[in-house]
């Protein structure tokens, strides 16, 4: 493994050399992944991105020029088949024309189930749906661990190198840079989020385990199971009751969906009011949106839940 030091020195050296007329064509499902890999790629070439913005990757479907992405690519990354379930088709004409990162299928990547019961799935004779739950028991909010990141950062660096010799000594440095980033945002998550991993909140759609394991907080229940479907009556009187009786601080919206359903709830249970991104939605894309995401986070939590 590289010294700190070594590293910087090998990205100054680098940096001075002219990037490789073409780099290898890498097309990223979702924004978070977009943006490992691109901090990965910096400096030889930037990959392509499907799901951009306020676009949901639930219901997201390929376009012809989405289509004409996939069919130039030498690496295609994302979560997994099942979670971006439009990348299902595509993948099976792809396999051996070209490198497919699924990042649920990693070495050491740490993979969590779906929660189960009560707020964290539909009640009998509810019409909420989650597709993720129809395929196994992976939760695939994957990258909301920063440790998983790592993990990818890593993959993406062999294969990038595999693809492309002449710009390895690049990927491998990046990776490294990548990696220090990630353990001091690890550090600097940790301590910010310490004084409110005790109070218990509720959130529009259960994206967040990652998160919450790795830093301890505390979760009671999710408005609903599918982000792009409404929750019953049913279910907003259970979660209601059960913000009253757990004393739950805040409900957290998320900025792609409507916020009325959350502000009724906030309001009927006398708790805050926070806003939550699990995709970057509205930061634009590059190598930073994944810090910037995850501080956005920490800032979203602390901003609502402390003091109450």
């Amino acid at each position: 493994m590289w010294k700190p030091l070594g590293a910087a020195c090998a990205l100054i050296a680098l940096a001075s050399l002219p990037a490789r007329a073409e780099a290898p064509k890498v097309v990223a499902s979702i924004q978070p992944l977009h943006s490992l890999a691109a901090a990965v790629m910096k400096g030889a070439g930037t990959p392509e991105l499907l799901v951009s913005g306020s676009r949901s990757e639930h219901t997201f479907s390929l376009k012809p020029s989405d289509a004409r992405k996939l069919a130039a690519a030498h690496l295609v990354v994302l979560v997994d088949e099942h979670y971006e379930a439009f990348m299902a088709k595509p993948l099976a004409g792809m396999k051996g024309k070209a490198e497919i990162v699924a990042m649920a299928d990693l070495p050491g990547m740490t993979v969590l189930a779906p929660r189960q019961g009560g707020v964290w799935e539909p009640e009998h004779g509810d019409h909420d749906h989650d597709h993720h739950r129809d395929h196994g028991a992976m939760d695939g909010h994957l990258w909301l661990d920063p440790a998983n990141a790592k993990v990818l950062v890593t993959a993406l660096a062999a294969k990038l190198a595999a693809l492309d010799p002449t710009n390895a000594p690049l990927y491998a440095a990046n990776a490294t840079e990548i990696a220090a980033r990630l353990d001091a945002l690890d550090l600097e998550l940790r301590a910010r989020l310490a004084p409110v991993a005790g109070k218990p909140y509720v959130v529009f759609h259960d994206a967040y385990q990652y998160f919450e394991a790795r830093y301890g907080l505390a979760a009671a229940g999710s408005i609903t199971v599918d982000p792009d479907r409404p929750p019953s009556a049913r279910r907003m009187a259970s979660l209601r009751d059960r913000l009253k009786q757990g004393g739950a601080a805040c409900v957290f919206r998320e900025p792609q969906f409507p916020a009325k359903t959350a502000e009724a709830l906030a309001s009927a249970a006398g708790a805050g009011i926070g806003s939550l991104d699990p995709q970057g939605a509205s930061i634009p894309p590059g190598p930073d949106l994944y810090f910037r995401l995850m501080t956005g986070l920490a800032d979203g939590l602390t901003g609502c839940l402390a003091g109450r």
